[in-house]
């Protein structure tokens, strides 16, 4: 294909190669939830969720990334506390919520259901979705299970949950090649034999009743990732990853859900894209993304008319980097400006 025919495919697309100007927008101040709430939702599973900012604001759930990772407290500072009711909550086995790292009843429709019930018990008719990573695959699918229930989305670093994207970052040839110091470090923890299927021989590890065995597994996994996540080296966000309260629970529960192609059907959230036409979307892509390649952004947008795609230039996939804070709080702010002042 051309250059010229590789621009014509996409011009139809709503494209923004959002370019920083004099200044870049940063998080808003630290503020703290002012309800705190511990739902059991299942014999087994008690997930935390709290509301900070405006109780008659937007309502916005943020749904972190992982899955596994658990919310962080900087993740209120990306919305305007006046405008937005703000809810956190840390998915099953992550986070806050108990037991930590189970993988038993957790699945996407046991996260989807656990979604309806905190909207239910919040009393929220409809409520924006933010979202980044495995956070965008979770909030693609309630959308497409619920879309009477959306007001809009705010999606970072979209993740498709296809084969490729899987084979991307866990098999040869993808971002091993672009990280190979990294890569070999991953690969160390498992013997050669077993490397055929590298998910499977962590699965293992990770479920070993050998408790120095998972978390040695469990670390190298996260690393992996950790490292990969932004553009520039950052070893706060890989000490981050590496912290095994973090580890444990974000390497069990991905190499679970991938494994089990995240419970869903094969290019599910592309199929079912049509299902989000009508709910507005703004979504946020590093250029240089190592984890979730830009291809996955344009292709959920190719097939979803109300989004908008915004491509950074000088970010990857983290939503720590400036770069994607600055894109991020300008499209909350723009998303909050389409609901009036029926929130306030």
């Amino acid at each position: 294909m051309s250059a010229g025919q590789f621009y014509n495919s996409y011009t139809h697309l709503n494209v923004k190669h959002y370019l920083q100007g004099s200044f870049m927008l940063v998080l808003f101040p630290e503020i703290k939830p002012h309800a705190e709430h511990r739902f059991k939702v299942d014999d087994i599973h008690t997930i935390y969720v709290e509301e900070s900012g405006n109780p008659k604001g937007v309502p916005v759930l943020v749904v972190h990334g992982g899955p596994g990772a658990g919310c962080e407290s900087y993740y209120r500072r990306f919305f305007d506390a006046e405008r937005y009711r703000i809810i956190l909550f840390d998915q099953r086995g992550a986070g806050r919520s108990t037991p930590l790292a189970e993988l038993q009843n957790n699945t996407t429709q046991d996260l989807v259901s656990d979604m309806e019930f905190i909207r239910a018990e919040l009393g929220i008719d409809k409520w924006m979705l933010f979202g980044g990573s495995w956070g965008s695959s979770l909030s693609l699918y309630y959308a497409q299970q619920h879309p009477e229930r959306v007001l809009g989305m705010v999606l970072r670093g979209i993740f498709l949950c296809r084969k490729q994207d899987f084979d991307w970052f866990y098999s040869e040839g993808g971002a091993s090649r672009v990280f190979p110091e990294h890569w070999q470090e991953f690969l160390s923890v498992i013997p050669e034999s077993e490397r055929d299927n590298l998910m499977q021989a962590y699965y293992r590890r990770l479920t070993s009743d050998n408790e120095l065995e998972q978390i040695q597994a469990a670390k190298a996994w996260s690393t992996w990732e950790g490292r990969c996540a932004t553009l520039h080296p950052n070893q706060k966000v890989v000490e981050h990853f590496g912290h095994p309260h973090v580890a444990i629970s974000l390497a069990r529960i991905e190499c679970h859900y991938f494994l089990n192609k995240a419970f869903m059907a094969d290019n599910q959230l592309l199929d079912q894209a049509p299902a989000l036409n009508g709910i507005p979307g703004i979504v946020v892509h590093g250029r240089y993304d190592m984890v979730c390649p830009l291809d996955n952004a344009v292709s959920l947008c190719d097939r979803w008319e109300d989004a908008e795609l915004q491509i950074i230039r000088d970010a990857g996939h983290s939503a720590s980097e400036a770069a994607i804070i600055d894109g991020l709080v300008r499209a909350c702010e723009k998303m909050s400006s389409r609901f009036g002042p029926d929130f306030l």
